[in-house]
């Protein structure tokens, strides 16, 4: 429902003041305006001294956090967070769920459900545990994205929570290759910013217009200093500094070897891929005979597509420890969500010995298949 943005702003305010106010979100900007701080977060807290209403504020580069008194205090708090410039506030209360959003025109755009918590309640689950970024973040007005592309991208971000150390303090560079409409890289800079760490992170795809379209989202949410795109090929896009963390959700067939390869090359401190299609290896065992007595899997289309998919994620999760990483592949989410439910989680040890590449090559030289990410890594060969 658009209304005008004063009366929009004075609803918001009214509930940023009500006792029954559970948590508060301001974030974004206005259409050639930008915040002084880049988010604002309220939630009331019980100090020894009594209620007190909390705001939390990032700079983008470290978080600022101060408990004001009901009453005049948080009055004056809640009105300077309001003339604010914030192109999205999303205010929860013990009542109901008000999410704004502002427009280009300069109006207001406002939708009010019932609240999160009365909602689990009623459909017995509890959706502040179903997912790692809340439904109701004012990034997926901006980012959209489907039912099913959320949990997926939620659950490689329970992946990463998985991966990275409790004690990380950052600055944390991070890439994501093959982003596409970067609805990963949106949620993973949430994720990390709201984790305290001060992120960089770069959007790498091949089409012009997808970096144009994802420079414009992370300009209207106010990222555009920390999230930002480049237009290119996985393997040579430009990239400067070399990144910690390298991400891949389903880059399809050899683009998730593009991604593993540019990995190691930058020396990445963790990589997570999700593999797509894996049309490579499955086009070579369909070339020659299987080595005996292993006819029986390859014989049948369906059980040599289905062996290609496992064989070509042991090889690269082979390669990755020969060349000192220490690889595991793990399921990320229910196959009910994507059929394409394996990752490929890796932690750079610099350990990587003769007992890691003598297995790679025996089943190598044993199915007769040259991997792409071998001739990546060790184009010699």
């Amino acid at each position: 429902m658009a209304v005008p943005l004063d009366t929009a702003l004075t609803d918001i305010r009214a509930l940023l003041l009500d006792p029954a106010l559970t948590r508060a979100v301001a974030a974004g900007r206005r259409r050639g305006r930008r915040p002084s701080v880049v988010r604002a977060e309220l939630r009331p807290v019980t100090l020894k001294a009594g209620p007190r209403i909390q705001i939390s504020t990032s700079d983008g580069n470290r978080p600022h956090t101060r408990n004001v008194a009901p009453g005049p205090e948080a009055d004056a708090a809640v009105d300077a967070l309001l003339a604010e410039p914030f192109g999205n506030w999303h205010v929860e209360t013990t009542d109901a769920t008000v999410q704004l959003r502002v427009t280009k025109s300069g109006e207001a755009q406002v939708h009010r459900s019932a609240a999160v918590r009365a909602a689990a309640a009623h459909d017995g689950h509890d959706r502040e545990k179903e997912y790692l970024l809340d439904p109701g973040d004012p990034i997926f007005a901006e980012i959209g994205g489907s039912a099913a592309k959320r949990r997926q991208v939620d659950a490689f971000l329970r992946a990463l929570a998985a991966t990275l150390p409790d004690d990380l303090t950052g600055p944390l560079r991070v890439v994501d290759l093959g982003c596409g409409n970067a609805y990963l890289t949106f949620a993973a800079y949430r994720y990390l910013d709201q984790r305290g760490l001060a992120v960089e992170l770069v959007g790498v795809d091949v089409r012009e217009d997808q970096r144009q379209r994802n420079t414009a989202i992370a300009e209207r949410l106010g990222w555009a200093d920390r999230v930002r795109f480049v237009a290119g090929a996985i393997l040579d896009a430009e990239v400067d500094p070399a990144p910690d963390l390298v991400l891949a959700l389903h880059a399809c067939d050899t683009a998730t070897d593009e991604a593993l390869a540019r990995a190691v090359r930058w020396g990445a401190r963790w990589v997570l891929a999700a593999p797509c299609c894996h049309h490579d290896i499955a086009a070579q065992l369909r070339s020659r005979p299987a080595p005996a007595p292993y006819e029986l899997l390859t014989r049948q289309g369906i059980l040599r597509e289905r062996f290609a998919d496992v064989l070509t994620d042991a090889l690269r999760a082979g390669l990755l420890r020969s060349h000192g990483y220490r690889a595991e592949v793990v399921e990320f989410v229910d196959s009910r969500h994507t059929p394409r439910n394996l990752l490929i989680r890796a932690r750079r040890t610099g350990v990587g010995g003769d007992e890691q590449r003598s297995d790679y090559r025996t089943l190598v030289d044993q199915w007769q298949v040259t991997p792409r990410l071998e001739t990546l890594l060790d184009p010699a060969r």
